[in-house]
């Protein structure tokens, strides 16, 4: 019996074609545009472009971050914009993109300051573009809009500047995070970021504050002040007097993690006698089986600490088949929180807080765009490199906040993104008067992409100036 192929058999050569491809990188130009950003960003940047230079400083950074969000992770993936002039127009040579990288290292706190104050104008443009989806719209005390920080470690292959031994006996870096949640709606983009030696603490207080001065610079507004519209969400790495008072003195809401002392089961056991535990909701605000929540700050002493601080604490049966710990308290694991939320339930407040998981996905997310590995030898040319990472989820996060709000596509992580959005097939045509792209028909999602490049379109372009 002859056999039969699997897939077609095609004949394949080179030859001149109008396909292009990662057509749907459309709609992450077209966001640039949009957003201002790439106008904020070339103006902020004019200073380190040389007389005659062919490539301009803003472009090529952004060359860089839309090549991290279509799945590149180092300079050299660059070609892949270079292959599609008509798409990205002139694109720099990894040397070229060297020589940039490093001039602007070499005055790294004023390239950084330049590149903020950039993303900051674009993140208030997006967020009056966006209307009653940007992310602190209608934002209040009892509804606050929430920033989540938290750490990451990122292995260095190679002996790269102050790139040092972990407290996970790894070696690299230990940058610190921040980013604006959006909700179950959305995903959520970056705001603020310090990249920092592998051996840097985790709970280092000063880290966190400079990280949230950072923040409230790209908050939307000059100097602002939000108040208790803005809650910063931490794991216990937050939960340090020094953060914490100085969060008090800034007047913002927090909710961060909480150690508990070592006279955890003589607390534990008299909030069982004052009966002060109550059932625990999940997510869709539904109780909890298994989970309680009650407030600790009544049995602790608490007068070292900011005023209108309170504590709450979660007690769950540890699933099936976990190990039980030393510190869990009659077969109950324990964890706490801090909060100066004065209103709510005890349970609603416990689910804000442990939503911060969602921060831990955007931080794959953004390891997935740039963030898994710091190609770069200096250490302020790294720094450079996770300013580009940010913009790159900047990028990503405004595209899909303006071009899909209701849509499911505003949700979709990289992967997704990637197989069918950015990867989408099409052709180029010219006539005498214009360019168009023809996404191809048959493939699932092309009438949204182009219905998504079409809202963006439609939004006013940037004030000129």
């Amino acid at each position: 019996m002859k056999p039969t192929r699997t897939y077609p058999r095609l004949h394949i050569d080179t030859a001149p074609s109008n396909a292009l491809g990662q057509a749907g990188g459309l709609l992450l130009t077209e966001t640039v545009h949009t957003s201002g950003l790439g106008h904020h960003l070339k103006s902020a940047l004019a200073r380190w472009k040389k007389p005659f230079a062919v490539h301009d400083p803003a472009k090529t950074l952004l060359d860089l971050a839309i090549t991290l969000a279509l799945g590149g992770d180092a300079l050299s993936d660059s070609t892949a914009l270079r292959d599609e002039p008509d798409l990205y127009g002139p694109v720099a040579s990894k040397a070229t993109i060297t020589r940039i990288i490093q001039a602007l290292a070499a005055d790294v706190d004023q390239g950084l300051t330049a590149i903020n104050a950039a993303r900051a104008a674009a993140r208030q443009r997006v967020w009056e573009l966006a209307g009653k989806h940007a992310p602190n719209h209608d934002a209040n005390a009892h509804n606050p809009m929430v920033i989540d920080i938290d750490a990451s470690l990122i292995t260095a292959h190679s002996e790269k500047e102050s790139a040092k031994p972990t407290y996970k006996k790894g070696f690299g870096f230990h940058p610190l995070l921040a980013f604006i949640d959006h909700g179950q709606a959305g995903t959520g983009e970056p705001v603020a970021e310090i990249l920092r030696p592998g051996n840097a603490g985790s709970n280092t207080a000063a880290d966190h504050i400079q990280l949230v001065k950072l923040v409230l610079n790209q908050l939307p507004g000059s100097n602002p002040r939000p108040g208790k519209s803005v809650l910063i969400r931490t794991d216990t790495a937050g939960g340090t007097h020094n953060f914490i008072e100085f969060l008090t003195k800034r007047r913002l809401s927090y909710s961060v993690g909480w150690m508990l002392p070592e006279n955890t089961p003589e607390l534990y056991h008299q909030l069982t006698e004052l009966g002060a535990w109550e059932s625990a909701y999940d997510t869709n605000g539904d109780p909890r089986d298994g989970a309680d929540v009650a407030e600790l700050t009544g049995v602790l002493d608490l007068d070292e600490w900011p005023d209108g601080m309170r504590v709450i604490v979660r007690r769950e049966r540890p699933h099936p088949g976990a190990q039980l710990r030393f510190d869990d308290v009659d077969g109950y694991r324990l964890t706490a929180f801090a909060t100066n939320t004065s209103a709510g339930q005890l349970a609603e407040l416990e689910v804000r807080h442990r939503s911060r998981a969602r921060c831990e996905d955007r931080i794959r997310i953004a390891k997935d765009s740039g963030l898994r590995n710091f190609p770069l030898q200096g250490f302020d040319q790294n720094r450079l490199w996770l300013a580009v990472v940010a913009l790159a989820g900047e990028i990503e996060a405004w595209k899909s906040l303006l071009a899909f709000p209701d849509h499911e596509i505003r949700r979709w992580e990289p992967k997704k993104l990637r197989m069918h959005v950015y990867a989408v097939p099409a052709t180029i045509a010219r006539t005498a008067r214009r360019v168009v792209v023809h996404v191809k028909a048959t493939a699932t999602w092309a009438r949204i992409i182009v219905a998504g490049l079409n809202s963006l379109r439609a939004l006013p372009g940037p004030a000129p100036g």
